[in-house]
């Protein structure tokens, strides 16, 4: 059974700007990419606390293979948007999004894929994939059309499911990600990105950026925590329904937007520029001083561009 309520994070540092501010923001349409950049480089940052959480429901969602998903919704009467957690995350990744989206007006709703946090990964053979999971789950919680979130391992399920289900879509974010592309060239590229042993640097070298780390302690702490409760002992990697491909993603004609922090190690801004080249309807920002994961390392940046991209998208696209 649902319970009215969603775990409180055991954190207790930064706040982004009130939502309703953020709102007043998306509602003048002007471009917070550019606005953020510029008071980026004159404005030190400083880090601040958590905001309080806004009252949730808890779902535990079953999927094939006696699977379960841990879901956590606002609820609400506004447009739904759901956030894909980071590989190195889970549902628990989003503190700094849930009271401000909400608080935008916003339903918001995140989950722990197979083998995440609080949820069940279940059989593989008999499991669906990531997008046909996050569908389940659209159609368990009575999501019509919806705006869509992934940030770094949940851009390629983000991108598979608008493959499949483009009409469900209002909007597709992806922050941090190197997307899926399976090209050659696209390959080679990442490869040259993390050559040996990057692979064995610790998780937080890999994803949090220097500024972020060297600046604030506390955070790079309490997203560890989260990371290390992150995985299951029953996770397994799950195939997408489709090869993601440049040519798959110039198919694509509903409204991208692409994020990433400028210290990126997986996907800097180059890479992100390669990407949108390939989008009929992209848009592409770069969020100062953040690495893999700039939705926690810069929050209020992060909240500001996807509350401006799902106003410009929501209601009258059909």
């Amino acid at each position: 059974m649902p319970q009215n309520r969603m775990n409180q994070p055991s954190l207790s540092r930064r706040a982004v700007v009130g939502g309703a501010a953020l709102a007043a923001l998306a509602a003048t349409g002007v471009n917070q990419g550019t606005a953020e950049a510029a008071a980026s480089a004159d404005e030190p940052w400083e880090p601040v606390p958590v905001p309080e959480q806004v009252p949730a429901t808890e779902y535990r969602i079953p999927v094939s293979g006696d699977g379960s998903l841990w879901c956590w919704d606002t609820g609400g009467d506004g447009e739904a948007v759901v956030l894909l957690h980071p590989g190195s995350g889970s549902g628990e990744s989003w503190p700094y999004q849930q009271p401000v989206l909400a608080e935008a007006g916003l339903r918001v709703i995140g989950y722990s894929r197979r083998g995440a946090y609080q949820s069940v990964a279940g059989t593989k053979a008999e499991a669906d994939t990531a997008s046909g999971d996050l569908n389940t789950l659209a159609d368990h919680l009575g999501l019509d059309r919806f705006h869509l979130s992934g940030s770094a391992a949940g851009g390629p399920v983000a991108i598979d499911y608008a493959l499949s289900y483009e009409d469900r879509l209002r909007s597709l974010t992806v922050s941090g990600s190197i997307m899926g592309v399976m090209d050659a060239e696209y390959q080679e590229l990442t490869a040259a990105l993390q050559p040996d042993p990057f692979g064995d640097m610790p998780v937080d070298f890999k994803e949090l950026g220097p500024s972020y780390r060297g600046g604030d302690r506390d955070g790079v702490a309490a997203w560890l925590e989260i990371n290390a409760r992150a995985r299951t002992s029953d996770a397994f990697a799950q195939s997408l329904t489709h090869e993601i491909t440049w040519s798959a993603l110039e198919t694509l004609t509903l409204p991208v937007q692409l994020l990433t922090g400028d210290a990126d190690l997986y996907s800097p801004p180059s890479v992100m520029r390669l990407n949108a080249g390939h989008l009929q309807d992209g848009r592409t920002h770069v969020v100062r001083e953040a690495g893999h994961n700039p939705h926690w390392e810069q929050p209020a940046a992060w909240n500001r561009l996807l509350i401006d991209f799902v106003g410009r998208h929501g209601g009258g696209r059909s």
